[in-house]
């Protein structure tokens, strides 16, 4: 798939796991699970309390209407940007523009994206050959891409170098650097803003979507938090994220229904046999439909089309 997706951002499920066990690899001795998934709820809330919901009131008050899509890319982009690469690109600040390096990995993402669809890979080939059309705008996105990641790696690296302290950041990128891996950390640092930024803006909006259509489901995820923050006076955490188990199953029926990615290809590097005894040759290109899957009528049953977290 690496042709299809050329900057750096593979279109599948496995991106952000595959991710994780790059950096459990290599930086075991950091020993900074914990202390990362810390930082991402902090972060997390810390975006959501002073500019997410700010920015809804506000629309509420002004009876003015978003783009949820929109304001939830934004949204994503910010916590992606600071986790990943400790740096803030306040895009949720409407009255900014969206910075180029947003615009950079959406054209990026979307033409990548295209290439899969291609009946003929020959058309797109034939295009970056030429450095026309969307493959000459692919081509600028992804230098821009690289360029902007590398400027932000360089400025960190300065500033680690410069600190007396030695006081390490949360964020991902201090992290990678001071372990030495400079390659290796724009590499990565593109494809976790790729896998992170594209699906969680997918789910989260359908989720919204689906919600608003099914008013119980939305009362008893409220009721469900309530409950768990005892009236405010537990702090929000990661231990008490997992015991959100009916916002899960919201969630998981959400991406049932809308997967964040509807399909997906993958070639063969070798012969193999599927599992029903199917012959998968060098090179042949195997396609699976999430989409089509979560709508089965053998798996799902007659109530396949519905919304129904409670189905377990």
């Amino acid at each position: 798939m690496k042709s299809l997706s050329a900057h750096g951002g593979p279109p599948s499920y496995p991106i952000i796991g595959c991710l994780m066990s790059f950096y459990k690899n290599r930086y075991r001795l950091l020993d900074c699970t914990k202390s990362l998934r810390e930082f991402v709820v902090k972060t997390l809330q810390e975006e959501v309390e002073n500019r997410l919901i700010p920015l809804l009131e506000k629309a509420a008050d002004d009876e003015k209407v978003l783009d949820l899509q929109d304001v939830l890319r934004r949204f994503a982009f910010d916590i992606v940007g600071r986790v990943s690469l400790g740096t803030d690109p306040f895009c949720l600040d409407l009255s900014r523009p969206l910075p180029p390096l947003v615009k950079a990995f959406d054209t990026a993402s979307e033409i990548s994206a295209m290439r899969g669809t291609a009946p003929v890979y020959a058309v797109w080939k034939t295009k970056r050959m030429m450095n026309m059309g969307a493959e000459k705008k692919l081509k600028q996105a992804i230098k821009l891409v690289h360029s902007s990641v590398l400027e932000i790696v360089q400025s960190k690296k300065m500033v680690l170098e410069n600190d007396q302290e030695r006081k390490l950041d949360n964020d991902l990128l201090s992290r990678l650097l001071s372990a030495g891996h400079d390659e290796e950390v724009i590499r990565h640092a593109n494809k976790f803003h790729y896998g992170w930024k594209r699906h969680n803006i997918t789910a989260m909006t359908w989720l919204f979507w689906l919600l608003s259509k099914h008013q119980s489901s939305e009362e008893m995820i409220v009721d469900e938090v309530q409950t768990l923050l005892n009236n405010g006076e537990r702090a929000i955490d990661y231990e008490l994220l997992k015991d959100m188990n009916f916002l899960k199953a919201c969630l998981c029926e959400s991406m049932r229904l809308y997967p964040p990615v509807a399909w997906d290809s993958k070639h063969a590097l070798a012969d193999d046999v599927l599992p029903d005894g199917t012959f998968i040759g060098t090179g042949d290109r195997v396609t699976y439909f999430p989409y089509g899957m979560g709508r089965m009528d053998s798996l799902w049953g007659k109530d396949r089309f519905e919304f129904k977290p409670e189905r377990g």
